[in-house]
C-alpha cells in the first residue's frame, strides 16, 4: 500500500514536469542534449516507481492468498465439525424415538397388568365373601352333626355334611390358587413400574419431558411399597411328616445345605435355607452378599419376607417368630470383610410377637466381634412406614428395617449396601458396622442364623426316637 501511494504521488510530478518542458520548448529553443537527458531521468523515476508498485502488489497478493488459504482451512474444519454434530444429533433423535416407542409399550403393558390386577381383586373379594357364607353354613352343619352324634353316636356321617365339607375344601384351594395368581400379578406390575422409571430417567437425561410423568410418579423417599408376597410360602395343608426346623432335618440325615420345607408348630408350611455346619444345621433368616437386593422395604414385606432364598433375602419376622416360639434358640451373626476374613457372635435371645413390634432381647454367649448390639434391653423393630414410639428417625436416617433402642447407630445389617467403586474409600464399601467402642467395620457379606440350644436339640432327638 505504501508503494501505491508513492507511485500516485510521483506520477503527477513526472507528468507535470514533462508538460512544463514541452511548453518551454515551444516558447524558446534550448539545446537538444539537455532536454533529452531530462526526459530519461523522468522515465527512470517513473520506472522505479512502477517496480516498487509491482513489488508491493506482489507482496499484497501473496499475503492475501495466504489469508484466503487459512480461511478455507478453518471453513473445512467447521464443515467437518458441523457434519459430526449433525450425525450425533441424528443418533440422539433415533435413540429418542426408540425410547418413546419403548415407553409407549411399557405404558400399555402397565395398564394391562393394572386391569388384570383389578379384575383379580374383584374376583378375590367375591370368593372371600362366598367363603365366609360357606363357613357359616359349615358351622351350622357342624352343630347339627354334633347333635346327631350326641343322640346317635353309631350313625354314619350325613352325606350332605360330607359333600359340604368337600365343597368348602375345594373353595379354599381355589382361593389359595387365586391368591398366588394375584401375588404374581403384583410382582409383574412392580417390575413394569421399575422399567418405566428407568426409561423416564433416561428421557430426563436427554432433556425430554414426558407427559406421563404425573401418572407414573412414585415416592422418592423410599422404594415403592408392594404387597407382601409371603416369600416361598406353600399352601396351608396338613403335613404331619414335615419337620419343624433345620435341626430336625439335619437329625433326619439330610446334612447338605439347601432349601427345605418346614412347618413349625401352629404354623403353615414355608421354605427356608438350611446352612449346614460341622455337627449341626442353622436356619438362615437373613443373607446379604453384593447389594443386588434393596432392603429399604415396607413393614408388610419385613413381616412376611422378601428376596430369593438362593441369594439375598429376609425370611420374615412372622416366620422367624413361628420358629423360635417352639423352644429356646441361639441367634448367630456372621460377618465377612473384604479380606475374606470371617467373624461371628452368638446370642441367646427372646423374640416377641407382632403385638410387641417383634421386640428382641439379647444376651451374648460367645464370639470374636466386639459388642455391637445392646444387651439386656428391649430392641423394637421399625421400618420407614411403621415407626415405633421413641424411634421415629432411625429407619429414615439409616435405611432398612431393624431393631432399635433409645439411640440410633451404624449397626444395621439391613442398611444400604455401598457398592465398591474405584474412588470410594475402602471402609465405606459394603455394609458399615460400627461397634460400641466407635470403630467402624466394613462387611462384604452378612448372615443371620438361628438354631435351638444344645439342651433343646437333645430334647428333639429324644422326641424323634419314639416316632421311628
Amino acid at each position: 500500500m505504501y508503494t501505491i501511494k508513492l507511485f500516485l504521488f510521483i506520477a503527477p510530478l513526472v507528468i507535470s514536469s514533462t508538460t512544463d518542458q514541452d511548453y518551454a520548448s515551444s516558447d524558446s529553443v534550448s539545446p537538444q542534449p539537455k532536454s533529452r537527458f531530462a526526459m530519461l531521468d523522468d522515465v527512470r523515476i517513473l520506472a522505479s516507481g512502477l517496480l516498487q508498485l509491482g513489488q508491493g502488489l506482489k507482496d499484497f497478493v501473496h499475503k492475501t492468498k495466504s489469508q484466503i488459504n487459512d480461511i478455507f482451512k478453518k471453513l473445512n474444519i467447521f464443515d467437518q465439525s458441523f457434519i459430526d454434530l449433525s450425525l450425533q444429533t441424528n443418533e440422539i433423535k433415533e435413540e429418542e424415538k426408540e425410547l418413546r416407542r419403548t415407553t409407549s409399550k411399557l405404558q400399555v403393558k402397565n395398564e394391562e397388568v393394572k386391569n388384570m390386577s383389578l379384575e383379580l381383586n374383584s374376583k378375590l373379594e367375591s370368593l372371600l365373601e362366598e367363603k365366609i357364607l360357606l363357613q357359616q353354613r359349615v358351622r351350622y352343619l357342624e352343630k347339627q352333626l354334633t347333635n346327631l352324634i350326641k343322640y346317635q353316636p353309631e350313625c354314619q356321617e350325613h352325606s350332605e355334611v360330607t359333600s359340604f365339607k368337600t365343597f368348602v375344601e375345594q373353595q379354599d384351594n381355589s382361593i389359595k390358587s387365586l391368591l398366588q395368581t394375584v401375588e404374581e400379578q403384583y410382582r409383574q406390575l412392580n417390575q413394569q413400574h421399575s422399567q418405566i422409571k428407568e426409561i423416564e430417567n433416561q428421557l430426563r437425561r436427554t432433556g425430554i419431558q414426558e407427559s406421563t410423568e404425573n401418572s407414573l410418579s412414585s415416592k422418592s423417599r423410599a422404594p415403592r411399597s408392594t404387597p407382601s408376597l409371603h416369600l416361598n410360602e406353600t399352601n396351608n395343608v396338613e403335613h404331619d411328616d414335615i419337620p419343624a426346623d433345620c435341626t430336625t432335618i439335619y437329625n433326619q440325615g439330610k446334612q447338605t445345605s439347601g432349601i427345605y420345607s418346614i412347618r413349625p408348630s401352629s404354623s403353615q408350611v414355608f421354605n427356608v435355607y438350611c446352612d449346614v455346619k460341622p455337627g449341626n444345621s442353622w436356619t438362615l433368616i437373613q443373607h446379604r452378599t453384593d447389594g443386588s437386593r434393596d432392603f429399604n422395604e415396607t413393614w408388610e414385606n419385613y413381616k412376611y419376607g422378601f428376596g430369593n432364598l438362593d441369594g439375598e433375602f429376609w425370611l420374615g419376622l412372622e416366620k422367624i417368630y413361628s420358629i423360635v416360639k417352639q423352644s429356646n434358640y441361639i441367634l448367630r451373626i456372621e460377618l465377612e470383610d473384604w479380606k475374606d476374613s470371617k467373624h461371628y457372635i452368638d446370642y441367646s435371645f427372646h423374640l416377641g410377637n407382632h403385638e410387641t413390634n417383634y421386640t428382641l432381647h439379647l444376651v451374648e454367649i460367645t464370639g470374636n466381634i466386639p459388642k455391637v448390639l445392646p444387651e439386656h434391653k428391649d430392641l423394637v423393630f421399625s421400618t420407614w412406614d411403621h415407626k415405633s414410639k421413641g424411634h421415629f428417625n432411625c429407619p429414615e436416617s439409616f435405611s432398612g428395617g431393624w431393631w432399635w433402642h433409645d439411640v440410633c447407630g451404624e449397626n444395621n445389617l439391613n442398611s444400604k449396601y455401598n457398592k465398591p467403586r474405584s474412588k470410594t474409600k475402602p471402609e465405606r464399601r459394603g455394609i458399615s458396622w460400627k461397634s460400641q467402642n466407635g470403630k467402624l467395620y466394613s462387611s462384604k457379606s452378612t448372615k443371620m442364623l438361628i438354631h435351638p440350644t444344645d439342651s433343646e436339640r437333645s430334647e428333639l432327638k429324644q422326641i424323634k426316637k419314639p416316632m421311628n
